[in-house]
């Protein structure tokens, strides 16, 4: 069986091109062709001699996530369904902004963690993605969009990128930091660990284990300020609780790119967002460097639950700000083709029947 170059960062492709007889440098050169150039045949590779092009056929490929669906929001926002085979398939999304651009991608196909405000974890899992399938969501948005700018086609198009599509990043926790190193080597895409953003529900293992690791940019879904909310909202807290949690965050600091954790938070409609929460988060954050995004709730079918008014945001906001804690309200993107935050679903050969038990959920009982 020939390998997918897409599946190795740089240690790996340095020992598969020495298996096959071959110099260490041959690996960047590699690299180069398939992460910066978007080469996806050998022949292209016009700097590597016939012969060895030649072996490369008969014993790799380079190959990408099939795109079944490329859907454009109002917005700018582009979200693409790849297929990742036996019935499954995930969404990836880019954002454009005036100064960047950024690109969400799923590390699994569903989620195991059934947040209750989120469509992802509704679908339920079916298993993690490989290297090459969380990767390959780059290499193919990154190269189809700069084909797209045909004025400056050798530009970067993709200056962030954020793990916080489909899955839980650290339950798939080798492929992940694999992927990770593809993005921030220099011979691949160069994105500074400040531009890379995993995005966690509180693995704390897996925390620590990142801060040595491959430490980038981390934001915490926190959306709850007492275990009792959360052990509802993010059933993972009930194994790692707000204290182990919120110590874990301050381990990973002495590590972090940036001197801060983002903490987002959902806001739901009489569920976690009255004054009273905000006090709370408060004082359970005041001795994080912290930065907290509010993110109003982006409703899908079966959910039962409805986005704070924005009224009710901006007391929200303004109680943590007059607590000295920078605030931002996420700005909805691409709700209009289901991109936004908490959206995505995929399609996904659930083997947790986590929709067939969500319908046996009560319902959340309102605080006001």
């Amino acid at each position: 069986m020939r390998a997918n170059l897409l599946e190795f960062d740089a240690a790996a492709l340095t020992a598969f091109v020495e298996s096959i007889g071959e110099k260490p440098f041959r690996a960047r050169q590699l690299m180069r062709w398939i992460h910066q150039r978007g080469a996806s045949r050998f022949d292209q590779m016009t700097d590597l001699a016939k012969s060895l092009r030649a072996r490369l056929d008969e014993r790799a490929t380079v190959d990408a996530l099939p795109v079944l669906r490329d859907s454009r929001s109002a917005d700018g926002t582009r979200k693409w369904l790849l297929d990742v085979g036996a019935g499954n398939a995930i969404e990836a999304v880019y954002i454009p902004e005036e100064e960047r651009g950024t690109l969400c991608v799923s590390t699994q196909a569903g989620c195991a963690v059934n947040c209750r405000f989120c469509s992802t974890g509704r679908q339920g899992f079916s298993r993690n993605l490989r290297t090459a399938e969380i990767i390959g969501q780059l290499w193919c948005a990154e190269h189809l969009l700069r084909s797209e700018h045909a004025e400056a086609p050798a530009e970067r198009v993709i200056s962030n990128v954020v793990l916080m599509g489909m899955g839980e990043p650290l339950q798939n926790y080798e492929p992940v930091v694999a992927a990770l190193r593809l993005m921030l080597d220099d011979n691949a895409y160069g994105l500074s660990r400040r531009r890379v953003t995993l995005s966690t529900s509180g693995m704390v293992p897996q925390m620590d284990r990142l801060a040595l690791d491959c430490p980038v940019a981390l934001a915490v879904s926190l959306h709850a300020p007492n275990d009792a909310l959360r052990d509802e909202l993010v059933p993972l807290n009930r194994k790692y609780p707000l204290r182990e949690l919120l110590t874990a965050c301050r381990r990973y600091l002495r590590h972090a790119p940036r001197d801060f954790i983002t903490f987002e938070y959902v806001m739901l409609d009489g569920v976690n967002d009255a004054e009273s929460h905000a006090y709370e988060l408060v004082a359970l954050v005041q001795d994080v460097s912290c930065k907290l995004n509010l993110i109003p709730f982006n409703p899908f079918p079966g959910s039962g639950l409805r986005c704070a008014s924005a009224d009710t945001i901006k007391a929200f906001a303004r109680v943590l700000a007059d607590a000295g804690i920078v605030t931002t309200v996420r700005k909805t993107r691409g709700d209009d083709i289901d991109a936004a935050c908490g959206q995505l679903a995929g399609e996904v050969q659930d083997r947790t029947r986590v929709h067939e038990r969500a319908s046996r959920l009560p319902p959340l009982v309102a605080v006001r």
